[in-house]
C-alpha cells in the first residue's frame, strides 16, 4: 500500500511520490521562542514527528531530513525581553528569553516523545539568505522599498506572464477576498493593500542587520521571509513536504510560496502542504480571558508526556480536538495496559494493521485501534508498532514508578497495609480485610487477588 497525504494545495488526497526517495525533505513551521509553548502548540509537534518516523519506517533513517525552524526575532521577544530585564541592554536580555524559552521548549516535548528534527535553524542565522531572497524579488519587480521598508507586491504576481503559481492558490482566496477578511496593514507607503512586509526599518535599541537594496538604515526581517530563506537555505527550493497548523494557510504560508517562487522562478515552493487542525479546551476556544489557556510544562506536572501524545494522536490530525480531562483520564489507562503487557517485550516488525492506516493520510484513530486489536495477539508486534508511534521509552517498572512518585503514595505503607490485609484473609478476617481495601482504595490504590498473591498499582 502506498502513503497518500491530503495536500491543501490541491485540497485532495495524493500518492506521495518524493522528489528523490534517497532524500526525501519536509519543512515544519516551528515556535516563536517568547513564552512557553501551549497545548495547541503540541500538535504540529506531534502530528508531525509521526509523519517523520513513518517516513523514517519507509525510506529508512539515514535518508528523510526534517527541518522545524524557531524563530528567535519578533516584537513579542522584544516587549518580554523588556519586561524580564529591563537592566540590560536590549539585545542581550533577548537573547536571555530566546535561550530560556527554546531550552523550556525542547525540555517539553522532548517529554511528548518528539524525536528531535534533523536541522532546528533560527532565524537570526539566516539573516543572509533573507536579505538574498529579498535582492531577487526587487529585481524582478515582485517586491519593492518604500521609505527603508521592503514590501512584497501579489499583484505583480498575478501580473506576471507564466510559470508562476497564482497568488491566494493554497489558501483559496482572490486578493479581494483577502482584504476583505484580514487586517490589513494601512501604511501610505503601501501601493497595495494586500502589500506585505519582507524588510523594515529596527527601532532605535531594537535587533538590527544592514538592510537589502540599497536601503542605508539597520533594519529587520518581517515574519514571512524567514521561513523562506530557512526551507531554502537547509532543503533547496523546491522539496517534498511543508507543514504547519491550519491557522498559518493564510497569511503566512501563502506568503511563503509567493517570496520562494517568485525569488525562483519555479511553480512550486513544495509538492505537499499538510496542516493539522485547531484545538480546543473541554469545549471551548482556548484563550487566557476564559482561564483555559494550558501550557505543556503545566501539563507535564500532572500526566506523563506519552498520554498528551496518545491523547492527541486519538483525533484525526485535520479534524478539529477536543482536550477534556475525561479523555486525559482514559488515554492514561491505555498507557498503563500497553506498559503492562508490552513494554519488557523485545519489539517485533510493526503489524501491518496498524502501518496501513498511517499510509492512509496519517489516520492515528484507525491505527490505535488496531493497537488495541494487537493486545491479546501478537506482542512484539505490538511493541514494535507502538514504538514506531513514539510510545514505550521507559520500562513498565519505570513507568509505574512515575505513577507511584507522581502519586505520592508511601510504596512501604502500602506493602505493610497489603501484609495485614493478607494476614486478616488468613484468619478469615473479611471484615478487616474488605477495611484495609477500602483504605487503600482512599489512598488511589487499586490491589488485585490472585493464586499468586496480591499486587497493586496506582489508581487512575
Amino acid at each position: 500500500m502506498e502513503l497518500r497525504l491530503y495536500d491543501t494545495l490541491s485540497r485532495e488526497k495524493r500518492a506521495f511520490v518524493p522528489l528523490d526517495a534517497s532524500n526525501v525533505r519536509m519543512y515544519v513551521c516551528g515556535p516563536t521562542v517568547y513564552d512557553l509553548a501551549h497545548i495547541g502548540n503540541a500538535r504540529p509537534v506531534i502530528v508531525f514527528d509521526v509523519l517523520f518516523r513513518l517516513l523514517r519506517h519507509l525510506y529508512g533513517e539515514a535518508h528523510v531530513k526534517y527541518v522545524r525552524n524557531i524563530t528567535d526575532v519578533d516584537d513579542k521577544i522584544n516587549d518580554r525581553a523588556a519586561r524580564d530585564f529591563p537592566g540590560l541592554p536590549l539585545n542581550e536580555a533577548i537573547r536571555k528569553v530566546t535561550e530560556q524559552t527554546g531550552k523550556q521548549f525542547h525540555a517539553d516535548v522532548d517529554a511528548l516523545g518528539a524525536l528531535r528534527p534533523s536541522v532546528e535553524p533560527r532565524a537570526t542565522e539566516h539573516i543572509a539568505e533573507m536579505r538574498e531572497i529579498i535582492e531577487r524579488l526587487v529585481k524582478g519587480g515582485f517586491a519593492y522599498v518604500a521609505e527603508d521598508h521592503v514590501l512584497f507586491s501579489p499583484q505583480a504576481m498575478n501580473a506576471a506572464v507564466s510559470g508562476l503559481p497564482r497568488y491566494g492558490a493554497l489558501s483559496n482566496r482572490s486578493l479581494d477576498e483577502m482584504v476583505a477578511g484580514a487586517r490589513v496593514d494601512v501604511a501610505p507607503y503601501k501601493k497595495g493593500n494586500t502589500d506585505f512586509v519582507l524588510w523594515k526599518p529596527s527601532k532605535p535599541g531594537e535587533p538590527s542587520w544592514p538592510s537589502p537594496s540599497g536601503i542605508k538604515a539597520e533594519g529587520r526581517p518581517g515574519w514571512h521571509i524567514e521561513c523562506s530563506a530557512m526551507a531554502w537555505k537547509h532543503l533547496g527550493v523546491h522539496f517534498d513536504i511543508h507543514g504547519g497548523g491550519i491557522d498559518l494557510v493564510f497569511p503566512h504560508h501563502e506568503n511563503e510560496v509567493a517570496q520562494t517562487c517568485c525569488a525562483f522562478h519555479r511553480e512550486r515552493m513544495a509538492n505537499y502542504w499538510m496542516h493539522n487542525g485547531f484545538l480546543q479546551v473541554e469545549s471551548e476556544k482556548m484563550s487566557k480571558s476564559l482561564g483555559n489557556f494550558i501550557t505543556i510544562h503545566e501539563l507535564l506536572r500532572d500526566w506523563p508526556g506519552e498520554v498528551l501524545r496518545l491523547n492527541m494522536l486519538k483525533t484525526h490530525y485535520r479534524s478539529p480536538i477536543d482536550w477534556t480531562m475525561k479523555s486525559l483520564e482514559e488515554s492514561a489507562k491505555t498507557l498503563d495496559d500497553w506498559y503492562r503487557v508490552a513494554a519488557d517485550v523485545a519489539p517485533g516488525k510493526p503489524a501491518a494493521s496498524v502501518v496501513e492506516p498511517l499510509l492512509d493520510d496519517l489516520n492515528t484513530p484507525l491505527a490505535i485501534a488496531a493497537l488495541h486489536g494487537l493486545r491479546g495477539g501478537d506482542v512484539a508486534a505490538l511493541a514494535g508498532s507502538l514504538r514506531l508511534l513514539g510510545f514505550l521509552s521507559e520500562s513498565a517498572a519505570q513507568w509505574e514508578g512515575r505513577k507511584q512518585q507522581a502519586s505520592g503514595v508511601d510504596a512501604k505503607e502500602v506493602e505493610r497495609l497489603i501484609a495485614e490485609r493478607t494476614a486478616a484473609r488468613g484468619r478469615k478476617d473479611f471484615k478487616e480485610s474488605d477495611r484495609i481495601r477500602d483504605q487503600l482504595a482512599a489512598m488511589g490504590v487499586a490491589i488485585k487477588d490472585s493464586k499468586d498473591g496480591t499486587t497493586w498499582e496506582i489508581a487512575r
